[in-house]
Parts: C-alpha cells; sequence; structure tokens
C-alpha cells in the first residue's frame, strides 16, 4: 500500500526552463515525508484531520527526543513537471526498515504521468545523545501497511 500525499507546485518551484527544478523537487520530497511521517504540533495546526495519514506518528515537537537525518537520496527524473493548479500526487511507501533507518521510496505522479522515481534513507537519532535510536515498535506497526518493494530505478539494475 502506499500513502498519496499531494503537494501543490508554487511558480517559485520553476526555473528558466519552465519546469520543477531539481532542487525544489528535493523539497517535494522532503514536504510529502514530513506529512507522511511527523505528527502534527504545536508548531502547526496541532490539527488531525483527514489529510494526515495513521503513518504520521513521529513527535516533532518541540522538546521531541527524535531527530531523523536523510543519510542518502536518489533521483530519477524520468518527466519535466511544468506549473500546474492540480497538486502533484506524491506517492511514498518504506521499502525497507533498519534498526535505526527505513528506506523510503517515491514516486510523483503530474498531468502527464509519472516524472520522478526517489529513494531517501532517513535516520532516527535520539536527539539527547546524539546517536541512533532502533525504531519503535509503535512506529513499525503504524508503517507496517506501507511496507513494498523499492522503487525500481535504474541505477539500482
Amino acid at each position: 500500500m502506499r500513502l498519496h500525499i499531494p503537494v501543490h507546485v508554487r511558480w517559485g518551484d520553476l526555473d528558466a526552463y519552465n519546469h520543477v527544478n531539481n532542487v525544489q523537487m528535493m523539497r517535494i520530497l522532503e514536504e510529502s515525508r514530513v506529512r507522511a511521517f511527523w505528527a502534527p504540533d504545536a508548531r502547526g495546526s496541532g490539527v488531525v484531520d483527514d489529510h494526515t495519514p495513521p503513518t504520521a506518528i513521529i513527535d516533532a515537537a518541540a522538546g521531541s527526543t527524535t531527530t531523523t537525518l536523510i543519510a542518502g537520496h536518489q533521483i530519477e527524473y524520468l518527466l519535466p513537471v511544468p506549473y500546474q493548479r492540480n497538486p502533484l500526487d506524491v506517492q511514498l511507501w518504506i521499502s525497507r526498515f533498519g534498526g535505526a533507518s527505513a528506506e523510503i521510496s517515491y514516486e510523483v505522479y503530474c498531468n502527464d504521468g509519472l516524472a520522478v522515481r526517489a529513494a531517501s534513507t532517513m535516520v532516527f537519532i535520539d536527539s539527547e545523545t546524539e546517536r541512533p535510536r532502533r525504531i519503535s515498535d509503535a512506529e513499525r506497526a503504524a508503517w507496517a501497511d506501507y511496507l513494498d518493494e523499492p522503487v525500481q530505478l535504474r541505477s539500482r539494475g
């Protein structure tokens, strides 16, 4: 199963060639990842609504003991993404659990079809010790339905 996170393209995301710049695409992936996995907190609306997925359980509130870091990204651009009024459909899922890390797979769809494939390795850090911490049983349970095969990138064979 996949999470579907709608993310709007902003006019400022476009480059001189009139499509989403590669740096902005990484920000779009970041935005979808945050919406998918981080719980609403006092810095945001704090409201869980119909658009908050059941996977959004990482406590990101001030004073939280969890930090996440990205250890690596892989991305392939298949189609240029133009400005469009409809949001992009960023589909993501977990393709691998480690002890203290998870690999996130993505496919980004625009009006013209599949535009981007990507993967990120997210590492969970204990904020107090600044060392990796194990993924909790509650996190694994919340994310288990979204575990699937890794995205197929050309660079992976």
